[in-house]
This record gives structure tokens, sequence and C-alpha cells, in this order.
């Protein structure tokens, strides 16, 4: 007797486990239901589509060979009955039968289960502020905030626009409005930086520095109090430190689970309200499965609830899913948080634990931060890289990767060849020796990758006494303290302007002649040694190492300086 599998959401995972399961069992029945119009869309292209990158709407919706994803698509195409503008209401598990709701007519009825899958998404929050009715406010996570957004900023009528939230969606957004449209755009983020949880200190620098440059104002630990408006429609926000006039706000502050349904129905769902899950993807109900941005599945780094709202996460779980609707026995073990997000001039990306989140999980551990090029330096077309390595101390373990570059497909290719590796407990060895394709024009013969391991490495021994960029420009700042001396490791061409700019204070002595003048350095101060990108400051503390001398190198030279912003 055929099966009856009913899923609920039909955006990323409930389409791609509905699939799935037909491809294994034809003559089985499948009911999808979505409250919307529009499914099987590519949310995270949304952001693209109010830039204008993507032209038109439907191409979210589309397959690769540009047919639309419609209700018939998936009813001609793959046997995949849809009710569209239809909502679950609740769900009987002992009786295994859905009640839904068609929002068009208001009429209700039953869907009876034999399997049932859980795929509602997420929801923007909403934080209790005054003024989130009014109009020109807007979220931007489904197609029809998308239209709104983009109807809004090709008319005209926005010359000013707040982002509320510094997450992936939020500076995408703020990337497309300043860019693309040339809005003079805010973001206001209530943590301490943008990219929370995901960028370290010295990255998130970088980053900001990139959204600053472009004319994208950053205003963190700060708090919205209230949208206010004239007639009707927005015209300024207001937190607790400003007021930011307005046409146009999005709220990108954060999701939260669409687990309702869920909860009601009497499954396990944790604190935060995510679905709890198996690694086959089963709800406490065996005949329930979840999956998605609705679901808890493991930190695979801390072995702790993780919650990963991601569409590439989501199509994976889908297929886990169907296959386990059909009998079989797929797994899905967790993540650990790979990501990426497309600013101005730089890209940003990483997976695993920022130092932060590593001190927070109780691990002794250290960041590591490099600039080096992404390309062999003789090939004519190279960038320079950022890419930091967090390390825990006792073990060597490796716990997280973070980078930012000008060539996003370059820093992705390093974070996807070190975030598989991370499920596995990998030491340093493992990076350091770890084997990536090479030739000129995609790498370097030691790639920046390897050599970040290779830094972590001695750092740990003792050999490299490192100084993050964050901790220069304070030392820097107080410079006139007496305590420490600058010297410049690059050839004298390279370091005159400062000299000269700054006489007595930025000292030059190139690498190639450390050892021969490393009596003109005091030594009765810390020596701040820098360079480029950190390589030519290294190999001269190596000399001043050999000789009782304290120094300290700048990790990622005037590279990582610059990029942050600083004022050198």
């Amino acid at each position: 007797m055929p099966q009856n599998i009913v899923v609920i959401g039909a955006v990323a995972l409930g389409p791609k486990a509905a699939c799935r399961f037909k491809r294994l069992c034809p003559e089985d029945n499948v009911i999808m239901l979505d409250q919307s119009d529009r499914i099987s869309y590519g949310g995270c292209g949304i952001p693209y589509y109010v830039s204008g990158e993507v032209n038109n709407l439907e191409e979210l919706q589309m397959t690769p060979y540009h047919t639309i994803r419609d209700a018939d698509f998936f009813r001609v195409n793959k046997d995949v009955k849809v009710l569209s503008r239809t909502k679950a209401e609740s769900i009987d598990r002992q009786n295994k039968k859905v009640r839904i709701k068609n929002l068009i007519t208001g009429e209700t009825s039953e869907l009876p289960y034999d399997k049932l899958v859980l795929a509602m998404g997420s929801s923007p929050n909403r934080p209790p502020i005054e003024g989130l009715d009014l109009e020109g406010v807007h979220t931007c996570t489904t197609l029809e905030d998308a239209k709104a957004i983009r109807e809004a900023v090709a008319g005209g009528s926005v010359n000013g626009a707040v982002v509320v939230g510094g997450g992936f969606i939020g500076l995408e957004v703020a990337v497309s409005m300043a860019d693309m449209w040339g809005i003079k755009t805010s973001v206001v983020e209530i943590a301490d930086q943008v990219l929370p949880g995901f960028l370290g200190k010295t990255m998130v620098k970088i980053a900001t520095n990139d959204l600053i440059k472009n004319d994208v104002d950053v205003f963190t630990n700060e708090k919205v109090v209230r949208i206010e408006g004239e007639n009707g429609k927005v015209a300024r926000i207001v937190t607790d430190k400003r007021t930011i006039e307005a046409e146009l706000v999005v709220m990108a502050a954060g999701i939260r689970p669409n687990s309702e349904l869920a909860r009601d129905a009497g499954l396990d769902v944790n604190e935060r309200g995510a679905i709890v899950v198996n690694d086959r993807m089963q709800t406490s109900d065996p005949d329930i499965y979840a999956g998605g941005d609705c679901v808890t599945v493991p930190n695979l780094v801390t072995g702790k609830p993780g919650f990963y709202p991601l569409g590439s996460m989501a199509n994976r779980q889908g297929r886990v899913i169907g296959t386990n609707l059909a009998g079989g026995d797929a797994r899905f073990p967790g993540g650990v948080g790979t990501w990426c997000v497309k600013l101005f001039e730089q890209n940003a990306a990483g997976a695993g634990l920022t130092l932060e989140a590593a001190l927070r999980e109780g691990f002794d551990a250290v960041n590591v931060h490099v600039e080096g090029f992404d390309r062999a330096h003789f090939y004519p077309e190279h960038t320079v890289m950022a890419l930091d390595l967090v390390v825990e101390r006792p073990t060597r373990r490796v716990l997280g990767i973070q980078g930012t570059s000008g060539l996003g497909d370059a820093l992705v290719a390093r974070i996807n060849a070190v975030a598989p590796l991370l499920q596995s407990k990998p030491v340093l060895e493992d990076i350091s020796n770890l084997e990536v394709a090479y030739s000129p024009p995609f790498a370097s013969a030691m790639d920046i990758v390897n050599t970040v391991a290779n830094v972590a490495d001695n750092v740990l021994a003792g050999r490299n006494h490192a100084l993050d960029p964050e901790e220069f420009a304070v030392l820097w700042a107080n410079r006139n303290s007496g305590e420490y001396t600058f010297v410049d490791t690059r050839i004298a061409a390279n370091a005159q302007a400062l000299v000269e700019k700054y006489p007595g204070q930025w000292n030059c002595v190139p690498l190639e002649e450390m050892e021969q003048r490393i009596n003109e350095i005091p030594s009765d101060k810390t020596v701040v040694l820098i360079c480029n990108t950190g390589l030519r400051s290294y190999e001269s503390q190596l000399i001043m190492n050999r000789h009782g001398r304290k120094s300290l190198s700048v990790q990622g030279g005037m590279a990582s300086v610059l990029k942050q912003g600083g004022e050198v």
C-alpha cells in the first residue's frame, strides 16, 4: 500500500526531501504545502535581487534550465502535489493527521500521513519597538520582501536607508543599497561588532573598515529605541545614541525558528525554540522528520547544540530526510558553521570558532593572523589575503579559521579546505601539511593555508612573539611612553615616508642589515618589529632572539594595519 508523505514547508529543505523520496519511491504519495504562492526559491539570493545583480525575481525560483519551480512544475515533473496558500494549523500525532487551512477560502481539512516532514524554516526577529508597522519598514527573508525593497529603491524616493542588524543578511543588504543604488546607508548593531560570533576582532576590523571606506556608517553597541514616521511613512530611526534620517528601514536583527507547530504537538524543542532531531533528522516522534532553519544539530567543534540557518545545509539535510523516508539509513552528524559573505573590496568567510567563542567555551586558545599572497608572488595577478587560525594551546587542535580577501573565490577555497577537517579534531600538523592544488595562477608553492598553521606552530613554540594589529595600534598611539621602540624591517625605500613623518619614533633597520646594526636598537626597550605582511619582521625577531633581545612581531604587518584603517 502506498505511503502518504506530508511535507510542511516548500522553500529549501521541503522540496529537496520530497523530490529525493519520490525518486526512490515513485509509487508513493507526497503532498507539500506552504503558506506562500512562491515556493522552492533561493532565499540567499534575495540581497542580490535587491542590488540588481539578479535581474528578475523569478530567477530565484528557476531551475538551472530556466524552468520556474511552481506548483505545476512539481506536479508535472516530480509527481509531487503542492498546496500553496495553505497553513498547517496543528498536528494530531496519535491519529497521524495534519489539520490545514486554505488561506484564500478559509476552509479547513485534515491530511493523513504515514510520515511527516517539518520544513517550516525561520522568521525574522521583530524586536518590541515602536514604528515597525510604518510604510517603508521591511524584513528581508521572503521574495515578497525582496520585491517591496527593490521597488522602493528603484523608485528613486530613498535617499537614506538604515539596516538594523549587522549579520550576513544585514551586511549584504547594506552593500546592495550603497554600492548598486548609491543610497546613504547605515548599519545599527546591538552587539559590539558586525558579524558577531563569526569574525574575530582582527578580521572584523578589516570588514568594518571596508564598509566605512565605502560610505556605510557602522554603529555598534547601539540599540534601536523607536522608528519615527511622517504621514504613515518611515522618516527616521532613533537609537540610544543618535537619530538617523531614513526613508527605508530593513530589519535584519536575527531570526527565530518556526517551531510553534512542533512545540504544540509535544515534540522536543530546545531553549532557543529549535526542534531537536537525531542524526537521521528524526524528531522525538520517529515518524516526524525536521530540518533546515527550524532545527538544532550538533556543533561538531564544541559537541554542543548548534543552529545553522543556511540554505546549503537545508538542502543536504533534505536529501538525508528523503533517503530515510524511503527506508534508508542516511546520517547528518552536524556542522561546523561554514559561511561566507560578499562585501565591497573585501569578502569574508570562516568555519568553526573564533578566538572569542573558543575562550567562552573554555578552550585555552590562541589566534594567529597572517597576510599572504593568494597566488605565486611572481604571477601578474595576485592579491594579499588575510587568514586567522584559532588553536587550542595544550593539544594543538585547530578550532576555527576565518579570512578576508578581495577575491572571494580564492578565500572560500582555503576555508573549504579546512572546514571538513574540523569535525575530526585536526591538529596544526594536519593544516601545515594539508595538500592543496598548486600552480602559480592559483596558489603559492607554500600555500597561505599552510603558512598560517606554520605561524601558529612558531607562536606555540615561543619562537614567534606576536603582536596583533589591534595591540600594535594601542602601542603606537602611546608611543611617547618610552617603553617601546618601533622598527620597520622593510627595505629603506618602503619605510622612508614613515621615517620622515615620525623622526625618532619610526625607525628603519632592514632585515638584511639587522645582524650588523642590532646595536643601534635600544636594548632597554621592547622592540616592536613590523614589515609588509609579518614575514620579514619574524625573520628579524629570530635574529633578536639569538642576541637575547626582547621583541614583538606585528602579525599581518602593514597590510593588516592599513586594511583595518590604521593611521600610521
